[in-house]
């Protein structure tokens, strides 16, 4: 029972972190600090790279990709040095949480999209490789963002398995159905014929 109490602290304290580091909102930071205004008032509203990429600033964009990215990785790695493979699965669910629905922005985060495949390099690299070709390979062929995270997401379940990492399936197939989760009005839009292309600005 100790050793059970002890593991369920660590989880929970690789939580606590992953949920902190989470919800810092770089594009948010950045986009004040760079004085391109508030990202709420911009675009789509979102606080991710692609809607950063919309008040002009490419830098700021490529940076916010970077750190949103980084801070996926980063908590991830962190739990798997100083604690396991479990802890490290764990932080990655509750990183994604803090990027979505940070506390301190009224829970209105990102969509968690940079954050996803930052956190999957740091978990199983090939997969994160792999996630992120797909997302390539989509936004080049039809140029729409959403589409590519969501075509990158249901990817990861695939490249899981096939790469031999079957133990992270169930992880993505939550982090795959929170990524839909958050994309609900770009798929309407996608169906709609809508949806802002990548480097267009929102209607």
């Amino acid at each position: 029972m100790p050793n059970l109490e002890s593991a369920g602290s660590v989880l929970l304290l690789w939580a606590a972190i992953a949920y902190f580091i989470g919800s810092i909102p770089f594009g948010l930071i950045l986009a004040r600090v760079m004085g391109l205004g508030n990202l709420r008032d911009i675009g789509s509203g979102n606080i991710g790279a692609t809607n950063v990429l919309r008040t002009g600033s490419k830098k700021a964009a490529i940076l916010t990709l970077l750190l949103d990215a980084g801070k996926g990785a980063v908590v991830v790695l962190l739990a798997r040095k100083f604690a396991a493979f479990d802890a490290a699965q764990v932080a990655a669910f509750f990183v994604m949480l803090g990027h979505c629905f940070p506390v301190w922005l009224k829970f209105r985060g990102g969509k968690g999209v940079a954050t996803f495949l930052g956190l999957l390099y740091a978990l199983a690299w090939p997969v994160g490789i792999a996630a992120c070709l797909t997302w390539l390979v989509t936004a080049a062929a039809f140029r729409f963002s959403s589409l590519a995270a969501l075509v990158a997401a249901v990817s990861t379940m695939v490249w899981a398995i096939v790469l031999g990492t079957p133990s992270i399936f169930i992880l993505c197939s939550f982090l795959t159905a929170l990524i839909f989760w958050r994309h609900a009005g770009n798929i309407r839009r996608l169906f709609a014929g809508e949806e802002s292309k990548i480097g267009q600005k929102s209607a």
